[in-house]
């Protein structure tokens, strides 16, 4: 929005701005803020950030150790369209306040440094993302878990389950299980609310290809925004993932990016869309398979080869793990196609040499977008630094393949757990150039085990009772 911290302030100041919202991403994708009244906010503060206490932000730095600054990004600014006073909005680096050096452990910084190194190998200048991220819209959802016991409930008006109900009355179109893919209204009921979270987006500058419903009964559904240069999507995403949530919430509904939030149907992915350019050229365009360059095919070389430590990033939940099965269109199976959706690499097939891009299929949106979008990047880079072979690609439905050659096939992680010990045996890539620490990958695995993995596998499950109650 702006092109100078000048250019900001003048704004603020005579644009009947009432307040500024900064904003930064933890290291696990949620967003933060703070709020400051626009009268307190100039050229100094835009320049050299406000100071918060960082031991407070999850897998952050320790109490006696505490101090940050969040300085704002000029050229992220956008006007909050949810906010009653007029409210402009900054995404923030963290920096160390003493040293002023960014913070290694900030998601931005490091999607920073894995563009920057991007640069330095001298492979490429740009590399442009394009997700597809996929979402559940409940009306309602409750859940509990105490000491005598647990459950969830999840309801929408659309779901399968309520062919029964007396809604008073109940007017069906109601997808069945695996059958919301692209009705067309009243089937598809929620047609205009997609619509409005699109005119929210694109009045905050986001351009957006399509929407539509997506496979599952109950609310599931697709916006897909154009692709980018790869630290302005994870910008995006982040947006995106704010301005589908309030107006839902705006509509009196709610919005999961849980990737199997329903037993039995489909669940929602990320699907990333890649692609390295060099002095405004297309290096993934070539005469190799699918019309790929050679340099694309060692990068999905490099993305196979890393697949299971990526997962730790791009699937970072217990619950990703129960979408990546077998038949539910999910693509377990580390096998690339040009035309293969059950693949975990795809090649679109496009007519022109400039939309030639891998489509990598695997991820999913609960990803924090600036660790996922780097750990892909360098582990793509990986692959053509060292000429990894992906091997010859899958034509095949690969869920019909016989038992034989379906275990020549190298798998997905089955859990969070078998990633994250992948990612340990496996990261010395994303160590290249700094962009990631082994500290970071210290404290994500060691969060990630105490504090999902272990309160998991320490209670209860309904499931267990039905099995076992009567032994």
């Amino acid at each position: 929005m702006f092109r100078s911290i000048d250019e900001a302030a003048k704004y603020i100041r005579d644009n009947g701005v009432e307040a500024v919202d900064f904003r930064f991403t933890d290291l696990f994708g949620v967003w933060q803020h703070i709020t400051i009244s626009a009268g307190e906010v100039g050229e100094e503060t835009l320049e050299n950030g406000l100071g918060f206490d960082g031991s407070s932000i999850r897998g952050w730095c320790e109490i006696h150790n505490s101090d940050m600054s969040f300085v704002p990004d000029v050229t992220s600014a956008f006007v909050d369209p949810f906010f009653r006073r007029k409210t402009l909005v900054f995404c923030c680096d963290i920096v160390d306040p003493i040293t002023t050096e960014k913070y290694n452990r900030d998601p931005r910084n490091i999607a920073g440094k894995a563009v920057n190194y991007l640069k330095q190998t001298g492979i490429a200048d740009t590399a442009y993302f394009g997700p597809e991220a996929e979402f559940f819209i409940f009306d309602d959802v409750r859940f509990d878990s105490s000491p005598q016991g647990a459950f969830y409930f999840l309801d929408s008006k659309e779901g399968t389950w309520n062919t029964g109900a007396d809604e008073m009355p109940n007017l069906q179109y109601k997808p069945q299980f695996k059958g919301g893919y692209f009705p067309v209204p009243p089937m598809d009921s929620l047609h205009e609310l997609r619509s409005e979270m699109v005119e929210v987006m694109e009045k905050l500058g986001i351009v957006v290809e399509a929407h539509h419903h997506e496979v599952a009964t109950a609310g599931q559904v697709e916006i897909d925004v154009r692709f980018t240069d790869m630290l302005k999507q994870a910008d995006i995403m982040q947006l995106y993932k704010y301005v589908v949530r309030n107006v839902a919430v705006k509509n009196n509904k709610t919005v999961t990016f849980m990737p199997k939030p329903l037993y039995g149907d489909n669940g929602s992915g990320m699907h990333c869309h890649q692609s390295l350019w060099k002095d405004g050229k297309p290096l993934f365009s070539g005469s190799g398979y699918a019309g790929l360059s050679q340099e694309a095919l060692w990068y999905l070389g490099g993305i196979i080869k890393h697949a299971k430590a990526i997962a730790a990033f791009t699937n970072p939940t217990t619950n990703s793990y129960k979408r990546l099965v077998p038949g539910f269109e999910a693509p377990n199976k580390l096998a690339y196609s040009s035309r293969n959706r059950s693949a975990a690499i795809r090649i679109p097939i496009v007519n022109s040499p400039k939309a030639r891009r891998v489509e990598i299929r695997f991820p999913d949106p609960t990803a924090n977008p600036y660790l996922a979008f780097s750990v892909m990047l360098m582990a793509g880079l990986d692959g053509i630094e060292n000429k990894i072979d992906p091997g010859q690609p899958l034509d095949k439905n690969i869920y019909d393949l016989d038992p034989v050659e379906l275990s020549t096939i190298p798998s997905m992680p089955g859990s969070l757990e078998e990633s994250l010990a992948a990612l340990e045996e496996d990261h010395e890539f994303l160590l290249k150039g700094d962009v990631f620490t082994p500290d970071i990958i210290e404290i994500w695995c060691d969060y990630k085990r105490n504090n999902e993995i272990k309160p998991l596998s320490l209670r209860p499950h309904p499931m267990e009772f039905s099995m076992y109650y009567s032994y």
